[in-house]
């Protein structure tokens, strides 16, 4: 094993009726702003339990934070804070809610332009960030990191800092009875590919990430399917919401930065207005098949889907369509044709690897890249 460094301090309170707890976990005498995107925590109750919650707090309301939050909406949101002297922000919400409050957090508690910190300023302050996802899918909730989308540079953005871990985040799967069948599949293939680009890059020598990762994605083979089959399973919402978290908080990433499949399914997002997940699904099989056939495809193969008979070519092929076939079952494409791009889309992605620039690239060059989406087509 490598050396590495793992921090997390985010407190979970988990489980049914925890929102309540958000009295305790925010001082009385704070002003808070509860950022959120569209209007689906007014009409499924959540805002009024955050309301309810926190009846005896200053709060002022932000919404539209967009499913690739916007760096010209999040600068809305800070101007509004800065205006009514904001000193705590509430995220309700999913991934990206929570990503852009993050940033807002940061931006609130720094003096110059917050666009500083999308280009090589560091962040060492932030405001107090909690959160209440609505959403269990990216484990945002959890972890110091965010991505967001600038309109005018055609780009996607990350950022970093082990002061953007929120201060607590409560997980109540019923937040989540609400969601409509594509999030669901969203959340689940979301936490998957996560935990299997992780495991595919995974150390050989680190047995105990491989059981932990192992269990990850038999658990979403399992509960995956049933959440679209039964929405309002409390056991399954409860158990695909851990899994999200798990799969992004750190944890499983331990001496391991491979973030090759991140930064292009953030292009297509950017570019084609994909939802993280659905460029996921596209790419991961793909990836799977223009990667040199590996021991950990193999593993994966024995461990995950059961294959323990053939060649191990034909293991790790019906493994590859195994994860495709998964993807489909819970209601996402897995070809850039389902999206109605073709090989005419190629171009402007290449393009714009190339404007990010070659340090955003690292292993992937450009030859390969349009490998992997031609065979995405």
């Amino acid at each position: 094993m490598r050396n590495f460094s793992y921090y997390n301090p985010t407190r979970i309170l988990f489980g049914a009726g925890q929102i309540a707890s958000l009295a305790q976990l925010i001082p009385s005498d704070s002003r808070v702003l509860v950022t959120h995107g569209g209007g689906s925590i007014l009409q499924n109750g959540v805002w009024q339990q955050v309301e309810q919650a926190l009846s005896g707090h200053w709060l002022s309301r932000f919404a539209g934070i967009e499913a690739n939050p916007q760096y010209s909406t999040l600068l809305r949101a800070v101007k509004q804070a800065r205006q009514q002297h904001c000193d705590f922000i509430l995220a309700v919400g999913g991934g990206s809610v929570i990503d852009g409050s993050k940033f807002v957090a940061a931006a609130m508690a720094y003096p110059g332009e917050p666009f500083d910190l999308l280009s090589g300023t560091p962040i060492r302050r932030a405001l107090p960030l909690g959160c209440v996802p609505t959403l269990a899918a990216t484990g945002s909730e959890s972890n110091g990191r965010g991505v967001l989308s600038h309109a005018g540079l055609q780009a996607r953005l990350a950022f970093s800092a082990p002061c953007l871990f929120p201060r607590f985040a409560i997980l109540d799967p019923c937040t989540t009875f609400s969601l409509p069948a594509r999030q669901i599949g969203n959340g689940v293939v979301a936490a998957f590919a996560h935990g299997l680009e992780r495991y595919l890059a995974s150390p050989a020598d680190m047995p105990l990430r491989d059981r932990q990762i192992e269990g990850l994605l038999l658990t979403l083979l399992e509960q995956g399917p049933k959440a679209l089959a039964e929405p309002r399973n409390y056991a399954t919402r409860a158990n695909l919401m851990w899994c999200a978290s798990q799969a992004l908080n750190g944890l499983l990433t331990c001496d391991d930065t491979d973030d090759d499949l991140q930064r292009l399914s953030h292009e297509l997002s950017l570019l084609y207005h994909l939802d993280h997940a659905q460029s996921l699904a596209v790419l991961l099989p793909a990836l799977l098949e223009e990667r040199p056939r590996q021991r950990r495809l193999l593993q994966y193969a024995e461990q995950v889907w059961g294959l323990r008979r053939g060649s191990p070519g034909q293991r790790m092929d019906a493994a590859i369509n195994a994860t495709e076939g998964f993807f489909r079952r819970m209601g996402l494409g897995t070809r850039l044709s389902a999206h109605g791009l073709d090989a005419e889309a190629i171009p402007a992605i290449l393009a714009q690897l190339q404007r990010e620039g070659p340090e955003q690239r690292r292993e992937f060059d450009l030859d390969a890249c349009e490998r992997l989406l031609l065979r995405a087509l």
